[in-house]
């Protein structure tokens, strides 16, 4: 291989270990914890902590769906040289960093599909219409979703006729149910889930078990949670708290890892030495670095500004949250966690505060950056490779 296309292939991937910090120190590394810090459940520097270490097991585990989605599956009839990629990464990681900088949650999602968008198609590249439908529901349903259910949990909660150690273990199952049937790298062997692994276990074969199974967590989960709550129902509404944030940020990082090297696994059949899972690896390291080291000020960003939060506003945040992630996960759509948390996080307000509670000017601002950020990254991918002569 030449000392050029080395150089090349080296700042590339330099490029995308910036994108995975910048999205470490962003939307991963904040969003997760940022209701349970508003909460007063944990503190900012230990949620970036634990959400590093989180994003990271996401990223290895679970980071390859969307990943091969960002990679290959936004254009037909192209593959994004070098020289491409570091364009996309580029952009993707600069506008990144000035949310960051600006203290306005920038939607990674929107920065990089923009990019490989504009960048695909000035070389040539055809639409993949279907896949832009599977993404343009994600991106247009999460509000709606992930706000109506936050605002529906949010309405429950405080309710004297649903007392909490009834309402929150059914959450708690119906999260137990969902993580049963999460698809993991590792188990791929044994079914991919928690729920086919276990189906060994049991005496009947086909849907049964694996339906009986993943019930079955989900009544473990519960009643955990319903005991925990009932002995003391503070503690137990916190550590209920944390283990959604704890969900969430695993997600991020399965999620957001594919927006970072997404963009390189076109460039892995000029690479015979390296792996998708390499890849995975140096994209969670990304990630955990970006976390630990500035994470915190968009912690403070999103858990103080958008909306005053307390526990159960936070629990009806972050449910929606996880299941949205994973369904992103397993259609391998890019998505925008902040998208998704700061939906989430202004329907559970209305619906304890009737919106008095949620900063209009802090939400359309960030709004328009959503909207601005994909029209930007387009226009910009798309520029840069006429200026490079394609």
């Amino acid at each position: 291989m030449e000392p050029t296309t080395i150089l090349l292939f080296a700042t590339a991937a330099v490029a995308s270990l910036f994108m995975a910090w910048v999205i470490g120190a962003g939307s991963s590394g904040a969003t997760p914890f940022a209701p349970a810090v508003g909460a007063n459940a944990i503190p900012t520097m230990r949620a970036a902590f634990f959400v590093g270490i989180l994003g990271f097991a996401g990223a290895v585990t679970q980071g390859a769906s969307v990943s091969e989605a960002v990679g290959s599956g936004l254009v037909d009839g192209v593959s994004l040289p070098v020289g491409g990629v570091i364009v996309v990464l580029s952009i993707g990681a600069g506008l990144m960093a000035i949310g960051i900088s600006t203290g306005y949650p920038i939607a990674t999602a929107f920065t990089v599909t923009g990019s490989v968008l504009g960048v695909g198609f000035a070389l040539g590249g055809d639409p993949v219409w279907g896949k832009y439908a599977e993404i343009g529901a994600v991106w247009v349903l999460t509000p709606f979703v992930g706000g109506g259910i936050a605002y529906g949990i949010a309405s429950v909660l405080p309710r004297p006729d649903v007392p909490e150690d009834v309402s929150i273990p059914i959450l708690a199952g119906i999260v137990g149910v969902v993580v049963a049937n999460l698809e993991f790298a590792f188990l791929s062997s044994l079914g991919g889930t928690l729920a086919a692994a276990g189906t060994a276990l049991v005496p009947v074969d086909g849907a049964a078990s694996t339906v009986a199974i993943s019930l079955g967590l989900g009544v473990v989960a519960a009643a955990v949670v319903r005991w925990d709550v009932a002995r003391d129902q503070a503690s137990g509404l916190r550590r209920f708290l944390l283990s959604l944030g704890a969900l969430v940020a695993f997600s991020a990082g399965a999620s957001q890892v594919g927006l970072a090297v997404g963009p390189l696994f076109p460039l892995l059949e000029g690479l015979p030495m390296a792996s998708p899972i390499a890849l995975l690896l140096g994209g969670g390291v990304g990630i955990l670095v970006g976390s630990w080291t500035s994470a915190p000020r968009m912690i403070k960003s999103i858990s103080r500004e958008y909306a005053s939060l307390g526990p159960r506003r936070s629990i009806a945040t972050l449910v929606p949250s996880f299941l949205i992630a994973q369904t992103a996960v397993l259609l391998g759509v890019p998505v925008s966690f902040n998208e998704i948390v700061v939906s989430a996080i202004v329907g559970s307000g209305f619906a304890v505060s009737g919106g008095a509670g949620v900063s209009p000017r802090k939400l359309g601002f960030t709004v328009l950056a959503w909207a601005g950020s994909f029209v930007l990254a387009f226009g910009l991918g798309y520029g840069s490779m006429l200026l490079l002569g394609r």
